[in-house]
């Protein structure tokens, strides 16, 4: 079977074409960059196992922390190192997991990683308080209420 040259040329423009309005961005979050899932209702998203609300709170909350990699169909949102101006000899990580497709406080997981730099100059593992895990999941889940509240008015 042969095909045309034509085709192959209409099939690699659509293909472009649909990987670059792909990659425009609406507004300046992370979130609205991000979430394939902004007008969606966890109801319409029960086939893809995230919960919209959760995955778009999570985005929002950590925001402010560099992206390094987000898979809303596995749920699992890693950010690269954040250090704050306060504190430049300290920085943080993030991983955050959405475990079920429902809004539920156990379908949320927070792991954060904490460094700071010795004499030397490396960056060393360091303890964190797991409350501050605790304080991160309790942030997104009163965010993922108030984001699913808005869609019920």
């Amino acid at each position: 079977m042969k095909i045309s040259t034509s085709r192959i040329a209409l099939a690699v423009c659509l293909v472009a074409g649909l990987a670059v309005s792909g990659c425009s961005r609406s507004g300046s979050s992370i979130a609205n960059r991000i979430s394939p899932f902004s007008g969606a209702s966890s109801k319409q998203l029960a086939g893809i196992g995230v919960n919209s609300f959760l995955w778009r709170a999570s985005l929002e909350t950590i925001d402010f922390m560099p992206l390094q990699s987000a898979d809303p169909y596995g749920g699992v949102i890693i950010t690269g190192w954040h250090s704050d101006a306060a504190a430049p000899k300290e920085r943080f990580k993030a991983t955050v997991y959405i475990l079920d497709t429902r809004l539920r406080a156990d379908g949320l997981k927070v792991s954060v990683f904490k460094q700071t730099q010795d004499e030397t100059g490396n960056w060393v593992a360091a303890n964190i308080d797991p409350d501050t895990e605790i304080q991160i999941e309790n942030s997104i889940l009163t965010r993922a209420r108030e984001l699913k509240i808005s869609t019920l008015k």
